[in-house]
């Protein structure tokens, strides 16, 4: 059996903008380790639904459900040098496009009513893809490395407050980010956390945000730490986080615990 090679926590809370309208959290998160031959991957996605969309919730999970599958399926089958090609990104959005019509269909709802983002993630041992749609990000640190990276920078669209969805018209507004090298450190967000996160002055992550998560999980054995995603929870309820952001806040961190 494939040594498992990943540990991480995770979490979605609800934001306090949220809470005081009466809606629930329109996050959706997921994060799976994908046993390969020898050395296995990891594969992570967060998608936010856009607060003005009634059913966002709905369009955030069908996001995460759908493209991730798609990526799970990508890293157990690919060579370990394959690279992701846009054309087959545009392809897996596709799906998760006809997936979100065909909801929106049966509740005889417009597409846009279940608008939402795309961050996600799959590490290879040598490799880094990331796919991306509006705005959220994910920061990674490198084998050796101390400074946190941004592979792909929130995209945010013409107006104040706007960005882009999967279900934009006529199509998404996809990017592909494709980094070689071994990658120790993986944080995947979403919108609610970019501020604390990421220096927009200076185009970087902000290591003093991501270095203590990512520490714990050093001591950990491989898979998902459960009390630390309970700790993460707490943490973004309370108020170093809510005084600073009002939005639903969702974060995964990963760290490769055992190297070849």
């Amino acid at each position: 059996m494939t040594p498992r090679h990943w540990s991480w926590f995770g979490a979605c809370s609800t934001g306090s903008s949220h809470i005081k309208a009466g809606a629930g959290c329109q996050d959706s998160a997921t994060c799976i380790e994908v046993p390969r031959s020898q050395h296995s991957a990891l594969v992570a996605v967060v998608s936010d639904g856009a607060g003005s969309a009634e059913f966002a919730s709905i369009g955030s999970r069908t996001t995460v459900r759908s493209f991730g599958r798609r990526l799970v399926e990508f890293a157990r089958t690919a060579e370990s040098s394959e690279p992701i090609s846009e054309e087959k990104a545009r392809q897996w959005l596709d799906e998760v496009r006809d997936r979100i019509f065909a909801i929106a269909r049966a509740k005889e709802r417009n597409p846009r009513d279940f608008a939402a983002t795309l961050v996600a993630a799959i590490v290879l041992p040598d490799r880094l893809t990331v796919c991306h749609v509006g705005d959220g990000a994910c920061a990674v640190r490198r084998k050796g490395g101390e400074a946190w990276e941004v592979p792909s920078w929130p995209a945010h669209g013409e107006y104040a407050s706007s960005t882009y969805f999967v279900t934009d018209d006529p199509e998404p507004n996809l990017r592909l980010s494709c980094w070689e090298g071994e990658f120790t450190d993986l944080a995947i967000f979403s919108d609610g956390l970019e501020r604390l996160a990421l220096d927009f002055l200076n185009k970087s992550a902000f290591n003093r945000f991501f270095d203590p998560m990512s520490a714990p999980l050093a001591k950990l054995p491989s898979g998902r730490g459960r009390a630390l995603s309970i700790q993460l929870r707490s943490f973004l309820d309370g108020p170093q986080v809510t005084d600073r952001t009002d939005d639903d806040k969702t974060i995964i961190v990963a760290k490769r615990v055992a190297l070849p």
